[in-house]
């Protein structure tokens, strides 16, 4: 008798190699290219916003912590305040002195606001166009402590503090339209001669929109009572903290709740919080944009999936496993996605490096932010490229073949 034959086992399906996996992912990209770009341009559009938006960010970051740093964390101002009856209290005659006391105190320095003095360009302009430019009775170290400058002629000295001359700064000088020392300015029914124009002052704004004149001759000429308005002090950076906490006292030991002290850098910092909340609003939007994207690439590996099934029928029929086919679709997805990455860390990175130059900032490469994004864009690929992927995994290869 014969026995029963034995037949060979049927060769096991062969595994597809990276290459081929990348190569067949890629076959679909090239047979349609324009559907390709175009459903790469949405997620290209997120990620250049995202990585835009943390760029230009950065470098903004970047340079406002140097003007920061430029204009020094050490400045405190002290300014009047209001008793628990309502009424202003005004700051002691001897109150600078007071603060120079303070051990890491540097160099302490006050204005005195004169009120009701107006500044004109000429005594025909009416006195209620004073253009909120106040008349401020200044000392001599004013600009030393302010770490100010003059843009043009001198700053005040002791021989000019003593007679009526004023020295404008920057916002008063340009609505006065005043453009050099030479010039005279009609104050409170007298004419002053300007020798100097301030170049301004991020830290004391209030400086910017003042004339001021010596501190003698605001009391001789001016009607000045003598009392500081505002008083600044420098302090050692590592005792600002401290300084702080006792300058109200110093300055009014009867009454510290009436001082309000203040500290002008916190302004620029609370500017960089304000910045960085709005690049987080921009990156969400980004965010959006970027699944947005992802739906698109979704549609398009449907439509590819719809469009070849006989393809896919065929390979089958070859042999070919479902992870096989569903590995292929789903490598042109990431691949999909990877190329609008891409694109979008160069166009994002691109308007970065173009923004900060020609706003002359610092240039800070998000180099997190592109990889991040990169990243995120290879996910949303792979999220976006599973169900067609598996859709086309699953297809019975008669259904494909007659499809």
């Amino acid at each position: 008798m014969t026995g029963p034959v034995t037949l060979p086992p049927l060769p096991r399906t062969a595994r597809l190699r990276t290459a081929d996996v990348v190569g067949a992912g890629l076959l679909g990209l090239r047979g349609r290219p324009l559907r390709a770009v175009l459903s790469a341009l949405g997620i290209a559009i997120g990620i250049a916003a995202m990585v835009a938006v943390l760029g230009i960010g950065a470098a903004s970051q970047a340079r406002l912590l140097d003007r920061i740093a430029a204009l020094g964390t050490n400045l405190l101002t002290v300014a009047p305040g209001q008793n628990l009856f309502g009424e202003n209290v005004p700051l002691p005659d001897r109150s600078v002195d007071m603060v120079k006391r303070i051990g890491p105190v540097r160099s302490a320095t006050a204005t005195g606001g004169v009120p009701g003095a107006t500044v004109r360009r000429t005594d025909r302009v009416d006195p209620r166009e004073s253009k909120g430019i106040q008349v401020v009775a200044a000392r001599l170290d004013l600009l030393g402590t302010l770490g100010g400058r003059p843009v043009a002629g001198t700053w005040l000295n002791d021989a000019t503090a003593r007679y009526p001359a004023v020295v404008l700064g920057a916002s008063a000088a340009r609505l006065l339209g005043i453009d050099g020392p030479g010039r005279q300015v009609f104050i409170a029914g007298q004419w002053f001669a300007v020798t100097g124009i301030l170049a301004p002052l991020e830290l004391a704004p209030e400086i910017d929109m003042s004339a001021l004149v010596g501190w003698e001759t605001a009391r001789e000429r001016l009607g000045f009572d003598g009392h500081p308005t505002r008083l600044y002090s420098r302090s050692v950076t590592e005792s600002v903290g401290a300084v702080r906490e006792v300058l109200a006292r110093t300055v009014n030991p009867q009454d510290p709740g009436a001082v309000t002290v203040s500290r002008p850098s916190d302004a620029l910092t609370a500017q960089l919080a304000a910045k960085n909340t709005f690049s987080g609003l921009l990156i969400g939007l980004g965010a959006v944009s970027l699944l947005v994207g992802g739906v698109g690439v979704a549609n398009t590996m449907i439509i590819s999936v719809l469009e070849r099934r006989r393809e896919i029928g065929l390979r089958r029929a070859l042999g070919a496993r479902r992870r096989q086919i569903l590995l292929q679709f789903l490598t042109e997805a990431v691949a999909l996605s990877a190329l609008g990455g891409i694109a979008g860390a160069a166009l994002g990175l691109a308007a970065t490096v173009g923004y900060a130059r020609y706003q002359g900032w610092p240039l800070v490469l998000p180099a997190t932010g592109i990889a991040a994004g990169v990243v995120s864009s290879v996910v949303i690929g792979a999220v976006a490229g599973l169900y067609p992927a598996l859709r086309a995994g699953r297809l019975p290869p008669t259904e494909a073949l007659r499809g």
